[in-house]
C-alpha cells in the first residue's frame, strides 16, 4: 500500500504527536553545559536510524566537555543547494531531572528546573522536519546538521567546529525566543571584561589605615561605570564580584567579571575603554593596583534585509501561514560564529519563552510551527 500523507492548504503536515513526544523525551535527558554526552549519544542513534551520516567531533576535548559537537548529513535527491541547520545541545542550570508538564497547550517544567526548550525545541523541530522529508520522500538538496556543545556561556562548541568539513554556505539556527516567523538578521559583538583589584591587608580594627581595600576600589570602579542599557545598540553589565576573607581584615584582592555588547564595533570599543578606565582610576585613587583583561567573545553579524537567505525564509514562512519579520538581537548565539566562519546564517524564532528561568515555557503550537518552518525551508531550497 502506498504511503498516505495529508496536505492542508498546500502545507505538508509534520507528525505533531511524534514531534511532541520527541521534545518531551529530549528535555528529560540531562545535558547541562559541559555534560552533553548522554544527549549527544541519543541523538546520534536517532539520526543514524533515520539514515543520516553522523559523527561526533573532538571539540569537547578542547573545551572541557564530555561530548563533542554532533554533525549529521543527509544526501540530497535534487541538485538544490546544501543548507545547514544548527541548534545547541546544552542547557543552563538548574537543568537536571527536568519533568515536563503540559497545561492548556503549553509545556512547562515542574517549577524546580528550567524546561530546556532552549535549545531542545530547536533540535526537535529540525529532526522532525528531516524525518518528515525522509519518510515522505520530499525533494531536497544536501542537508547538514550541527548540534553544538557548550553554547551557553561562550559558544565554545561552534568556535571549535571544523568548518572545512561543511559544504553549506547558508545556515539556519533555531535558537531564538521569538515566535516562529521572527528572523534575526543582526546580532551584537561581545567583550568580556575581567578585573582584579590588588590592595594591602591590614587589621580592620587595629590599624585599618595601613591597609588598602580592594573592595573599596572595586566599588568605586563599578559606581562610576555606565552600565545596563547604554543606548539602543549597546549594553554593559558587571555580573560577578568576589573576594574577601573576614570582616576584620582589610581585603587585599577582589575580582569582578563583566561584559559589554553592541551591534556597533565602534560603540563596543568605546564602552569597553570606559569600563577599563574606571577600573584604572579607582586603583589610582586608593593607591592600589588593578589588572584588567579584555577578551572578545564573538563578533557582530549583519545580514542584508534583501539578501536571498532572508527572502527564502520569508517565502517559507508565508507558505505555511506565518507572518515573517526581521529584527536584531541583543544576545549572542552560534549564529555569530557561523557568520564569522563564512556561513551566512540567520537565527529563527522557535517560541521558547522566559529561557534561563524556572518559568521557561513553550506553546505546543509554536513547536509545531518551528518544525513546519524547518520543513518548508528545506522545500524552498530544493
Amino acid at each position: 500500500m502506498p504511503h498516505i500523507f495529508i496536505i492542508l492548504g498546500g502545507v505538508l503536515m509534520i507528525n505533531e504527536k511524534r514531534l511532541l513526544d520527541r521534545f518531551l523525551k529530549y528535555v528529560q535527558i540531562d545535558s547541562p553545559t559541559k555534560f552533553e554526552r548522554d544527549f549527544a549519544e541519543h541523538l546520534i542513534k536517532e539520526m543514524e536510524k533515520m539514515g543520516l551520516e553522523v559523527y561526533m567531533d573532538d571539540a569537547g576535548e578542547k573545551v572541557g566537555s564530555n561530548s563533542g559537537n554532533v554533525i549529521g548529513r543527509l544526501k540530497g535527491n535534487t541538485d538544490g543547494e546544501t543548507i545547514l541547520f544548527s541548534a545547541h545541545m546544552d542547557t543552563v542550570s538548574p537543568g537536571k531531572g527536568i519533568k515536563p508538564v503540559i497545561k492548556d497547550g503549553v509545556i512547562y517544567s515542574d517549577g524546580t528546573t528550567v524546561l530546556g526548550g532552549d535549545d531542545k525545541a530547536g533540535i526537535a523541530a529540525i529532526l522532525e522536519a528531516v524525518e518528515t522529508v525522509i519518510e515522505k520522500d520530499i525533494p531536497h538538496g544536501d542537508i547538514e546538521i550541527v548540534f553544538s556543545i557548550y553554547e551557553e556561556g561562550g559558544l565554545y562548541g561552534a568556535k571549535n567546529l571544523d568548518y572545512s568539513q561543511l559544504k553549506a554556505k547558508r545556515g539556519f539556527v533555531f535558537d531564538s525566543g521569538g515566535d516562529p516567523g521572527e528572523i534575526i538578521i543582526q546580532g551584537p559583538a561581545q567583550n568580556k571584561i575581567n578585573a582584579k583589584f590588588i590592595g594591602k591587608e591590614a587589621h580592620a580594627g587595629v590599624a585599618p589605615e595601613k591597609g588598602i581595600s580592594a573592595i573599596q576600589m572595586a566599588a568605586e570602579a563599578i559606581s562610576n561605570m555606565k552600565l545596563l542599557r547604554i543606548d539602543e545598540e549597546t549594553t554593559a553589565n558587571i555580573g560577578i564580584i568576589y573576594g574577601g576573607e573576614a570582616t576584620n581584615i582589610v581585603t587585599k584582592e577582589v575580582k569582578i567579571e563583566g561584559e559589554a555588547r553592541s551591534l556597533s564595533d565602534e560603540k563596543l570599543e568605546k564602552q569597553t575603554e570606559h569600563m577599563v578606565k574606571c577600573c584604572q582610576a579607582a586603583a589610582e585613587k586608593f593607591g592600589g593596583q588593578v589588572e584588567v583583561h579584555v577578551e572578545n567573545s564573538y563578533g557582530a553579524f549583519k545580514i542584508d534585509e534583501k539578501s536571498e537567505i532572508v527572502e527564502k525564509v520569508k517565502k517559507a514562512c508565508t507558505n505555511i501561514g506565518l507572518t515573517p519579520h526581521t529584527t536584531s538581537s541583543g544576545g549572542g548565539s552560534d549564529t555569530n560564529i557561523l557568520n564569522a566562519n563564512g556561513i551566512e546564517a540567520v537565527n529563527l524564532g522557535i517560541g521558547e519563552k522566559k529561557p534561563h528561568t524556572l518559568e521557561e515555557h513553550l506553546h505546543i503550537k509554536d513547536l509545531e510551527n518551528a518544525a513546519k518552518l524547518a520543513l518548508e525551508i528545506i522545500k524552498v531550497h530544493a
